[in-house]
Parts: structure tokens; sequence; C-alpha cells
């Protein structure tokens, strides 16, 4: 008798080989070990490198003042929580860095998660129920459309920043059906920001809730780094905003803000919240720390913004293609995905370290690499990474 053959789960790990294909070329990117802090010029396997790869766009990482709330937290409290919010995970400080980050955000109410990640997943499973819509620009974050997936709505999606096509999906919506419109608000890969006044136009026209991602946004936008609704003068069109902490506020988690029936109702029904362990008390005194550093130095925000501009003008002086956008994030074109590898190692040896884009987060023939930007860096540094990269992509 023929024995019976199984299919093996694993079939498909054996059959992946794009990453070792990468490393037999010698081109593969990712998992380079830092050996130092986040910042301006890093240590990283051994040798110095100018960090243009990194989301830490205010700089805080490496503050004495932020780095020394987290260890008072941690000599204070221990080194976590050990439970859900719902229950024995909610610290004092936890309640504070709610409150305060309402207040920053012109909020009622703000929920924190354990990771920028889970907080998409966490308010848009909870909002979007049986019988309701979300409606997604195509270019969102992997987290939109995991939450999206997590929920019991359907999801439907618009061109990037194609507004016909948003009003068209709008319009195919039943009468009787809830439905909310989520958008980054500055686009992580190419560094453009959502066209939030005809989204809330749109939201208004068709009474559906609109909600914005706003992890690269937050310090980076707005009156005194409040976000892309701020920098719309839009705040109160928006109904819900999400953020992270990993990236200009220096920590890990992210939140939910908005008004406080809607947080309370997500607080009770978001299974990515009531069943994870909290933010540890470093992270979240360190999260604290930065937001109020922010508001008491609204002037890093626009430092941001300075060398951002410079940085643009030092690739453009030097004849490196780069997307126009007016965010610390700057693409710079590389096309196709070998090449993209290619250069991205070669900047790598030379001593700048950039991110490159593949699919499916860009085209296939529209790779690029990813260069982002942080308050601490110098013009000097701008200028000797600007050489560096327009004299590779020269030879490339």
């Amino acid at each position: 008798m023929e024995e019976k053959r199984y299919a093996d789960i694993f079939g498909k790990c054996e059959k992946y080989t794009l990453a070792n294909e990468f490393r037999a070329k010698g081109i593969y990117p990712y998992f380079h070990a830092l050996e130092s802090r986040q910042a301006p010029e890093v240590q990283m396997e051994g040798k110095r490198r100018i960090m243009l790869g990194s989301n830490n766009y205010l700089g805080l990482t490496e503050n004495p003042e932020i780095i020394q709330a987290g260890l008072d937290a941690l000599k204070e409290y221990g080194t976590g929580c050990s439970g859900s919010r719902f229950l024995n995970g909610t610290l004092k400080m936890h309640l504070e860095l709610e409150a305060e980050l309402a207040r920053f955000l012109h909020k009622e109410a703000v929920m924190t998660f354990p990771t920028g990640f889970q907080s998409n997943l966490g308010i848009i499973s909870a909002i979007v129920g049986h019988g309701d819509y979300v409606i997604c620009d195509r270019e969102n974050h992997a987290s939109i459309y995991d939450g999206c997936r997590l929920s019991y709505g359907r999801m439907l999606t618009y061109g990037h920043a194609n507004m016909e096509e948003l009003e068209m999906q709008l319009q195919k919506i039943p009468d009787n059906a809830g439905r909310l419109i989520v958008t980054d608000g500055v686009f992580s890969m190419q560094g453009d920001i959502a066209k939030l006044p005809e989204i809330c136009r749109l939201a208004k026209k068709y009474g559906a809730r609109v909600m914005v991602d706003d992890a690269h946004g937050l310090g980076v936008l707005g009156e005194g780094g409040r976000g892309t609704a701020s920098h719309f003068g839009l705040e109160d069109e928006v109904d819900i905003y999400m953020g992270t902490f990993s990236k200009s506020l220096a920590s890990l988690g992210g939140y939910m803000a908005a008004s406080a029936e809607v947080v309370d109702f997500a607080r009770h029904n978001s299974r990515p919240f009531i069943f994870a362990a909290s933010i540890p008390p470093a992270q979240c005194a360190v999260a604290l720390a930065s937001l109020r550093y922010i508001e008491a130095h609204p002037e890093i925000v626009a430092r941001l913004s300075q060398l951002s501009n410079y940085a643009r003008a030092a690739y453009k002086a030097r004849g490196v293609k780069i997307i126009e956008a007016t965010t610390p994030i700057i693409p710079i074109y590389t096309y196709e995905a070998e090449r993209t590898l290619v250069v991205a190692k070669q900047l790598y040896e030379a001593g700048v370290y950039v991110n490159p884009v593949l699919p499916p987060a860009a085209p296939a023939d529209g790779c690029l690499l990813r260069t982002s930007y942080m308050a601490s860096l110098t013009e000097a540094l701008i200028d000797e990474a600007a050489d560096v990269i327009a004299s590779v992509l020269g030879e490339a």
C-alpha cells in the first residue's frame, strides 16, 4: 500500500532563495549591526558611517536629559510592568503620558500601545466592524493593511493621492454603512504629504471619518511638531491620529488620539491593546521626557526642516536626482533592484548608511535609496555624505 504523503508547511521556506541569492552576490543589505548610539555618526560593523537611514528625526535618542529620564524610571519601577494595561500593567506615568500627549495634540484623549505597528492593528480592528468600510491609500504603511485584515469590515483602496479614485470608492459604499478613510500623514518611503484638505472635504461630503497615521509627521510638521493635521490647520477635521514613539520621541510604543468616547470604546474593545503587556517604564519615561523637550524647544523642529532643505539643495547642486518633497525623507532614484543594492553596498563601504527600497515597497522599475535626516546632523556631515553619494552614483 502506497504511503500517504502530506504537504509540508515548511516547503515554502525551502523554496525561498532570494535572500541567499543576494548574499551570494555580496549585496544583501539587511541586519547591519550598530555598535553605538543612534546618532548622526555611528559605529557599524567596525567602521564610522554617516547615518542617513534613521527615523530619529529630532536626534533625541542621545539627549542626556532624556537618557536620564529613562535611567531614573528603570531604577524606580524596574524593568517591566508584567501585564496588560487593562489589568496590572498601568503606571501613573502611562496616564501622565496620555494626558500630556492629548493636550499637545489638541485632542480629548489618548491611549497608548506597546508598538506603533500594534497601534494601527488595535485602532482599525476595534473601530471597523461588521458592515463597515475602511478606505486606504495604496501606499499606506503595512500595519494599516494588517489592521484592515484584522477587522471585520471591508477594505477599499485608491491610487496614491488620487482624490478622484477616493471619491469613486466612497460613492460605492451603502448609505447605511460606516466608513473610515485611513491615510499616512507623511508617506514613509517617498516623503510626500497626504492631500489632507481634499480628504477631509470628501469625508464630510460622504459622511466618513478620517484617521491619519502620523508616525512620520509628529515632530516633523505642524505647529511645534504637532503633525500633519496641524500643518494644514485641520486638527478639528481629523477624527483619529495614530503615531509612534519610536521616531521623534526616541522611544518605543504608539498611540491613538481621538475624542474621549472613541478612545474609551477602543480601550475596551481593542484586542491588541487588551491582550498585550504595557510599555515598559523606561520607554514610557523616555517618550514623556521627549514630548516635554519638544514642547520646551520648538526650535528643534525648525532646525530639522532647515537641515532637510539644505540636504535637498546639496543633492541638486551635485546633480543627484531626488524625489521632491518638503519633509526630512529624501528618496534618491536608483530604478532597478540589483543596481539599488549595489549602490547601497558601495555607499555603506564608503561610510554612508542609507536604506534601499525594493518591491513591494517600490515599483519594480522605481526602486530608490531612502535617506532621512535628523535635527542633530550638521551641514558639514550632509555635504560629506552628498559628495560620497554623488560620486558613487556617478560610477554605478
